[in-house]
């Protein structure tokens, strides 16, 4: 069974910074990739940020290119999104999920539970 758990979401100030933690269990990592999504409140899932364990592409959508770094560390099976210059807007439930490759569209399935980040103005 495929699972991806979430951590290192919280409060934090408008400019300051998180990193979250996905780890990941039953996956057989250099056939996948792991991706990022968040979805505010009344608003639709946004893809963030992905990471392919085949060849290490890695892909992020504008609104977070320059401010968000996607990382692995294969031996602990564990994925990270470092988040800088958090603004307000940055405030949602932050997913991790897991897709074939990094290829846009991509197809996010399973995911996790979610960690809620909160950026105060």
């Amino acid at each position: 069974e495929v699972q991806l758990v979430e951590s290192g979401g919280g409060l934090v100030q408008a400019g300051g910074s998180l990193r979250l933690s996905c780890a990941v269990s039953g996956l057989t990592f250099p056939d996948n990739a792991i991706g990022w999504i968040r979805q505010a409140p009344g608003k639709e899932p946004e893809g963030l940020s992905c990471i392919s364990y085949s060849d290490g592409t890695t892909y992020y959508t504008d609104s977070v290119k320059g401010r968000f770094t996607i990382s692995s560390d294969n031996a602990k099976n564990t994925v990270y999104l470092q988040m800088n210059s958090l603004e307000p807007e940055d405030t949602a439930v932050y997913y991790c999920a897991a897709a074939l490759d990094c290829t846009p569209p991509i197809l996010y399935d399973p995911w996790g539970q979610g960690t809620q980040v909160t950026v105060s103005s």
